[in-house]
C-alpha cells in the first residue's frame, strides 16, 4: 500500500509539473493572420502522437528544472509531410532533452498549408515560425532567454521549414512593427527536406507549393539556392540510405554553406532510414549527444 501511495503521489506530481510548464501559448490572439474562416468539419485532429489540421497555431514551453537554465532556448518543430506533426517522437521527446540540457524549448504547432484555411498556403508555416522566434525573443526577459541564443530545429518536413527559417528571415511574412531580429541564432536539421528539385520529398513539395508550382517557388522554397554568408550557423544530421528524404538534401544545404562561409556539421549515418526522432534505431546512436558538443562548442550552452 506504501509503494502504491508514493508511486500514485509520483505521478501525481509529475503531471502537476507538466500541467505548469507545459500550457500551450497562442501564436496569434488577436486573430490568425493570412487565414479564411475553416470549413465545415475542418477542425484540429490529436491522436496523440500526431497532430493535423492546424487552425490555431500555438507554442508549448518545455522550461528547464529552477537552477538549470542556461539562457538558451530553442523552437522544434515536428515533421509530417507538412500534412501532419509527429508530435511525440520529434516534438515532445525532443523537447524534454533540450530541457535536461538546460535549453528552454517550445513545440510549435504549427499550420499545415492548406488552400481551405489560408488565403497562401506556401507562407503560412513560415508565419509561424517568424511568429514563435518574435515572440520568443519579446518575452525573453519573462522567461530567462538570452535573445542571442534562440535557436531552431526541425525533422524531415519540420526540417524543411526550419530550413526556410534560418535563410529566409529577411523578408518578414509577419507583421513585425517592432523590428524584431527573425533571425534564429543557429539552425538544427534531422533528415530535412531541402529541395524542390528532383531530389525532393514529394508530397511536402506538394502540399507546400502545389502540384503545378512556378519555376520562381521551386527556386524559393529550394531552401540549399537560399544560403547567404549571413545564413546562421547549422547543424545537419542524415542517413544515407534514407528512401524518403535523400540524403542529397542535406549535403547540398552543407555545400552551400561551405560556399557561403557558414559554419556548421553535417553527420552522416550508414544506416538509418528516416524518421527516427533521437535515436538512429540501426546503429542505436543518440545524434542529440554530439549536436550539445556542437552547441556548447559554439557557446550556445554557456549560462551568462
Amino acid at each position: 500500500m506504501k509503494l502504491f501511495f508514493t508511486a500514485l503521489m509520483s505521478v501525481t506530481i509529475t503531471a502537476s509539473v507538466f500541467s505548469q510548464n507545459n500550457q500551450a501559448i497562442k501564436l496569434y490572439p488577436k486573430g490568425v493572420p493570412n487565414s479564411k474562416a475553416a470549413p465545415a468539419g475542418y477542425a484540429e485532429k490529436n491522436e496523440g502522437n500526431r497532430v493535423g489540421m492546424v487552425t490555431d497555431p500555438a507554442l508549448t514551453p518545455f522550461f528547464p528544472e529552477k537552477g538549470k537554465a542556461n539562457g538558451a532556448a530553442v523552437i522544434v518543430c515536428p515533421g509530417g509531410g507538412y500534412a501532419r506533426l509527429a508530435i511525440d517522437h520529434e516534438g515532445w521527446a525532443v523537447a524534454r532533452k533540450f530541457a535536461d540540457a538546460g535549453v528552454t524549448a517550445f513545440v510549435l504547432t504549427y499550420r499545415l498549408p492548406s488552400d481551405a484555411i489560408m488565403q497562401d498556403k506556401s507562407i503560412g508555416p513560415l508565419q509561424d515560425a517568424q511568429r514563435s522566434i518574435q515572440l520568443v525573443r519579446q518575452r525573453a526577459k519573462e522567461w530567462g532567454i538570452d535573445t542571442a541564443r534562440v535557436g531552431i530545429i526541425g525533422f524531415s518536413a519540420g526540417g524543411h521549414l526550419a530550413s526556410t527559417a534560418v535563410t529566409h528571415f529577411n523578408k518578414a511574412v509577419i507583421d513585425n512593427k517592432d523590428n524584431i531580429s527573425l533571425r534564429p541564432s543557429f539552425g538544427m536539421l534531422i533528415y530535412p527536406v531541402i529541395t524542390f528539385g528532383p531530389e525532393t520529398h514529394r508530397g511536402s513539395k506538394d502540399n507546400l507549393i502545389g502540384k503545378t508550382p512556378s519555376e520562381e517557388q521551386v527556386n524559393l522554397y529550394s531552401n540549399e539556392k537560399q544560403v547567404t554568408p549571413s545564413t546562421p550557423p547549422t547543424f545537419l544530421v542524415h542517413s544515407e540510405d534514407d528512401k524518403t528524404v535523400p540524403v542529397a538534401n542535406s549535403i547540398m544545404f552543407y555545400q552551400a554553406m561551405i560556399k557561403a562561409g557558414v559554419k556548421g556539421e553535417l553527420h552522416i549515418y550508414q544506416a538509418g532510414g528516416h524518421g527516427y526522432g533521437l535515436v538512429n534505431k540501426t546503429t542505436k546512436d543518440e545524434w542529440f549527444e554530439v549536436c550539445k558538443h556542437w552547441m556548447d562548442a559554439n557557446g550556445w550552452l554557456t549560462a551568462k
